[in-house]
């Protein structure tokens, strides 16, 4: 473990589960990443791992069978998984935010069906906001549940669902308008609701089908897919919290805490990036010395460590601000800001000192490169984190 990113007033039960986590990257994923990586190959033995450390039910509280842990815990852990294997974080947190939903939002019965079975990771969550054409403008989505009695029916395509293949719950975003007054603004006709299926492809329940796997760029391993509502029929006590038109608010509660862990998956690959780096440049020579030893290589170095460092501070920040109980939107679009894009930085640079080999697929600088750019678009592009900021701040320093 180096210098760099270190977390102060930690408790010693955050430190040793932290250095559990470490070890259990170093030993079992970061030796078959790139493998699997490259094959696109779910990894059913990390992900077995770590149900068996306790990572899905970490922020469930112990009640329900988890282990009552902080966002902060939370964070720092994903930072660790990230640098081991993006795509392995990208599986834990779409569970996270569902139990999270769950517990902010969630009726009682709601928590005692689901978050029990989701803290020993035998339910396992995926969210859905996003449509086809509809981008970062939620308000828009045109997804409907009609009300048929006691049941709702679903109709419509959602997108870019992250474990929408391997998960057993997903939370829905779709349209509700029983009871708004005609002219209310969009997002108060959303509502959430809770769908349960079974795992895999093709139609996984009457009504709902999950068509296959997105091919990307990177990203790969963790499954991507569509999701197609055609007259699927949900119990009117599936809608989230009891009650309709909450959906906006509720997914945004989500969404918040889940910056803060694409911040932290942006802290976790430049640490990585960072370390391949500045090994590569001790063992490569040039002109007959390390290229370590040269200024070009020294400067970039130092600028790559300067931005893990600062990333990893504001992504630390935003975390303990929303345990503390404040208002942290503000500091989660920065913190999901400066570390996509430092993170996009420092892999760069690092791609970089590799030279020609950075190209080769032999190398996990190659996988970084490509893993990269999915965090300047995660949870919101940069351009929506720099309109949230800037909104907040006219708040914080608006003219009296």
């Amino acid at each position: 473990m180096g210098r760099l990113a270190q977390t102060d007033g930690l408790t010693d039960v955050q430190q040793e589960i932290l250095s559990t986590v470490r070890n259990f990257v170093d030993k079992e994923i970061i030796p078959v990443a790139t493998e699997l990586e490259h094959r696109d190959e779910y990894p059913t033995e990390i992900v077995e791992g770590l149900k068996d450390l306790g990572i899905f039910g970490l922020m469930i509280p112990e009640e329900y069978g988890g282990l009552g842990e902080s966002l902060l815990t939370y964070a720092l852990c994903v930072e660790e998984i990230a640098r081991g294997w993006m795509s392995v974080s990208g599986i834990i947190n779409t569970h996270f935010i569902v139990a999270y939903l769950l517990l902010q939002h969630g009726t009682q019965e709601q928590r005692d069906e689901y978050l029990p079975r989701m803290a020993a990771g035998e339910v396992r969550g995926a969210f859905s906001m996003s449509e086809p054409g509809l981008g970062s403008d939620v308000s828009a989505i045109s997804s409907k549940a009609v009300r048929d009695g006691e049941e709702f029916v679903l109709t419509g395509q959602k997108m870019w669902l992250t474990n929408g293949g391997s998960s057993t719950l997903v939370a829905v975003l779709v349209r509700t308008d029983e009871g708004l007054p005609e002219g209310s603004a969009p997002h108060k006709s959303l509502t959430t609701f809770l769908v349960e299926k079974e795992p895999g492809f093709g139609e996984v329940r009457p009504g709902l089908t999950i068509p296959g796997k997105i091919d990307k760029m990177g990203y790969k391993g963790v499954d991507t897919t569509e999701l197609i509502m055609d007259g699927l029929r949900l119990p009117a006590d599936r809608v989230l919290g009891g009650r309709t038109g909450r959906g906006f608010y509720q997914m945004m509660d989500g969404v918040e805490v889940g910056r803060v862990n694409v911040a932290a998956r942006g802290c976790g690959v430049a640490q990585r990036a960072f370390e391949l780096g500045i090994t590569y440049a001790q063992q490569r020579q040039t002109f007959g010395k390390p290229i370590a030893q040269h200024q070009a290589i020294q400067f970039k170095l130092a600028e790559m460590a300067t931005k893990v460092e600062a990333a990893h501070a504001m992504m630390v920040k935003a975390a303990r601000l929303k345990d503390s109980g404040q208002r942290n939107d503000l500091e989660a679009g920065m913190a999901k800001y400066l570390a996509s894009e430092f993170c996009k930085e420092v892999v760069e640079d690092s791609f970089r000192i590799h030279g020609g080999y950075g190209f080769s697929k032999e190398y996990e600088i190659e996988r970084l490169y490509r893993e990269a750019p999915m965090l300047l678009i995660g949870e919101g592009t940069a351009e929506i984190q720099k309109m949230i900021v800037g909104r907040r701040l006219l708040e914080e320093y608006k003219l009296r």
